[in-house]
């Protein structure tokens, strides 16, 4: 049974959480029994539960990137600001 990374753990349901745990088992014990046909199913249905949760991930990495985006737009903006307000200065 392949395992979901950590990032993608966290942001599971509490619902979604309890059924991959669940499936989880089953599919460990399904190894333990060497019933290979039947874990193929059960880890398709693991790849097919954390979908959502792969989904918030890849949201939350481009919120931070639009975040970052703002800020250095704004730095960029301060900067400007600051670079015409030496000129004035210069000028008096």
């Amino acid at each position: 049974m392949r395992h979901c990374s950590v990032q993608v753990r966290g942001l599971l349901t509490r619902e979604e959480l309890d059924r991959y745990n669940a499936l989880m088992e089953v599919g460990h014990f399904l190894e333990t029994q060497n019933r290979y046909d039947l874990v193929y199913p059960v880890q398709k249905e693991i790849d097919i539960l954390i979908l959502p949760a792969i989904e918030r991930l890849k949201e939350k990495s481009r919120q931070r990137d639009r975040d970052t985006e703002a800020y250095l737009a704004q730095k960029a903006e301060g900067s400007r600001d600051d670079r015409f307000e030496f000129d004035d200065e210069e000028d008096e």
